[in-house]
């Protein structure tokens, strides 16, 4: 006996999805680049600093737009911020003035560097390239429009050297003289050295450093200018520095104690305007809002001046990220 055969199904059909819960607006929210708030507001200056960024085309560029206000809500210095790798835009709102740089890679050894002020008419084009590799580099700077010869500088592992053209006044002339500047580091004694010479002043300081402390002396020649600097760890929360310049008898210390990596004490004096101060920070000092618990740094200094301790004043700063 032959069964009979069930009848065809008819097809299934979706129930289209509900109003609001897709459809190009999900598909907008879903890639919309997230947007970051920054606001800061500091005591001294009462004055609030926003900005406002976002990352475009898949982290390749960032645009950001920041501003000031005051406390009447008045809003100053607004500026407007486009940056990639290879080209940055800043335009200035208020002066009506953009300032563009841009860089371009030749092969795996030679840069070019532009930028370029379009109200003052005035720019820059720099060459980048490595000699023996990426340990010593040759870069050569030009203005634009073109005043005299280019900037030469040469980077090697212990430092560089630089020359380039500057005008200088002799008798009422002016003239174009070549000028040398550099930076040299070596290692001496379980300690680094380095000579630094500029405009025919020549400073040298060497940095001895262990796991306790740290010693600096500095010399200035041909002023004969002596300082050095002291720097004691008395375990991993506390840390004493110390400041003394000999010509002018001006000192300054600073006391340090932290507490994790969001919490810092910090108390000091400064011979120099006769001020001792006390600081305490919650978030961490040196890293961004976005590491900081809550998102929010915040920063409360007491100054005690030694002359007048009624002028005393208790200053703060604020600053809070938000992620739209």
């Amino acid at each position: 006996m032959v069964e009979p055969e069930p009848p065809p199904q008819s097809p299934t059909l979706t129930p289209p999805p509900p109003a609001g819960s897709g459809g190009f607006g999900a598909v907008f929210f879903q890639r919309r680049p997230k947007i970051r708030v920054t606001s800061e507001y500091d005591s001294d200056s009462s004055v609030f600093f926003h900005k406002i960024s976002c990352k475009l085309l898949d982290s390749l560029a960032k645009l950001k737009f920041t501003f000031q206000n005051d406390g009447k809500g008045e809003i100053s210095v607004p500026q407007l911020a486009f940056t990639s790798k290879y080209l940055s835009l800043h335009y200035d709102i208020e002066e009506r003035n953009a300032l563009v740089k841009g860089g371009l890679d030749v092969g795996p050894s030679l840069q070019f560097k532009a930028a370029h002020d379009v109200k003052a008419q005035q720019g820059e084009v720099t060459m980048i390239a490595d000699l023996v590799g990426p340990a010593l580099k040759l870069e050569l700077s030009s203005a634009v429009p073109s005043v005299g010869m280019p900037r030469a500088t040469l980077r090697f592992p212990l430092g560089e050297v630089s020359v380039e053209e500057k005008e200088e006044d002799e008798e009422e002339e002016s003239k174009r003289m070549l000028s040398v500047s550099g930076i040299v580091k070596a290692h001496i004694l379980n300690g680094i050295c380095t000579a630094e010479y500029k405009e025919e002043d020549l400073s040298l300081r060497y940095a001895y450093k262990d796991g306790q402390m740290a010693f600096i002396p500095r010399i200035s020649l041909p002023s004969n200018a002596v300082s050095f600097a002291f720097k004691r760890r008395f375990g991993p929360s506390d840390k004493l520095s110390y400041w003394y310049n000999f010509d002018s008898n001006y000192w300054s210390t600073v006391y340090k104690h932290t507490v994790g990596k969001d919490f810092k004490f910090k108390a000091g004096y400064d011979s120099d305007v006769q001020l001792g101060w006390a600081s305490l920070w919650v978030g961490e000092e040196d890293g961004k809002a976005k590491t900081s618990p809550m998102k929010m740094k915040v920063q409360f200094m007491l100054q005690v001046p030694q002359d007048d301790f009624k002028s005393s004043a208790l200053m703060f700063r604020v600053k809070k990220r938000w992620d739209i």
